[in-house]
């Protein structure tokens, strides 16, 4: 079976037996008949997947993986923060009337700041120490701003990746302050393993562990139906992730560059309704 599959299954169980409510508390996001999005948490939640073993997508239900990519080069590649840049609708109800998310995502990564060694921004900084200075512990982004917060149309949720060469293996730690768990766990775990493959391929190394630490792992209220019939589900066997190995200059990644490989996923009809 997905090893993605019984992470997520074991995550949302126990999220749902032994997590806690916040009925008690009043909460910002509100569903769309303007009701407020109660949750169910688990604090400290921290998942490991091998890269080499498998590619870490659900098969209990679809992940529109190619939409994740899509998302993930908009702002690893493009560093844009308009939503007229990226094909899918996923960021418009954060979107000004110009298309804008504010000072959030992409546009934290293209800022540029100045290192001895010349004007980087996070990603090519990022592509220069993979390239040159391997063994340093200081290899990571972030895109939590606090100058730029009161700026941002929402604040980052997978805000930080600390990269680290071990041998020739390229590892990464994904921090999240906040992650819906139906609705954009297995979507981030996707893209971040995607990144991890994309920038191992053009450094000249391996992907091995993505290690993702969540703070605040939670459930939706009017989720909770949706989950407890996934956790009925069985696994398959989890895809084959191909990427193409001629690109050696990250931004000529696009998302054609990837494909799985006997994907398979069980039928979903449930639609997810998502909090704002």
């Amino acid at each position: 079976m997905s090893l993605a599959d019984e992470i997520f299954q074991r995550n949302c169980r126990d999220i749902l037996d032994h997590g806690v409510w916040d009925t008690d508390q009043a909460v910002r996001p509100r569903w769309d008949d303007g009701a407020p999005a109660h949750t169910v948490k688990k604090f400290g939640i921290v998942n490991r997947y091998d890269l080499r073993r498998e590619f870490p997508i659900l098969t209990i239900r679809r992940t529109y993986w190619k939409t994740a990519v899509d998302e993930l080069l908009w702002i690893w590649q493009k560093k844009s923060n308009n939503i007229h840049d990226l094909g899918a609708h996923i960021w418009d109800s954060w979107a000004d009337e110009s298309g804008s998310i504010g000072k959030a995502y992409g546009y934290q990564l293209g800022v540029k700041h100045h290192y001895p060694e010349g004007d980087f921004d996070q990603v090519d900084r990022v592509l220069y120490d993979l390239r040159h200075n391997p063994a340093s512990r200081r290899i990571l982004t972030n895109l939590y701003n606090f100058q730029d917060l009161h700026e941002m149309h929402l604040y980052p949720c997978a805000y930080s990746m600390t990269f680290n060469v071990s041998g020739r293996t390229l590892n990464a730690i994904l921090n999240q302050r906040s992650q819906d768990m139906l609705a954009a766990n297995n979507w981030n775990v996707v893209q971040y393993a995607v990144l991890v493959h994309m920038l191992a391929q053009v450094s000249g190394l391996e992907a091995g562990e993505l290690v993702h630490v969540i703070a605040d792992a939670h459930i939706y209220d009017r989720h909770v139906p949706i989950v407890e019939k996934l956790l009925q589900e069985t696994p398959a066997p989890a895809p084959r992730f191909r990427m193409d190995p001629t690109v050696r200059d990250f931004y000529a990644f696009t998302r054609d560059s990837f494909r799985m490989e006997g994907y398979v996923p069980a039928p979903f009809e449930d639609r997810i309704p998502v909090a704002i």
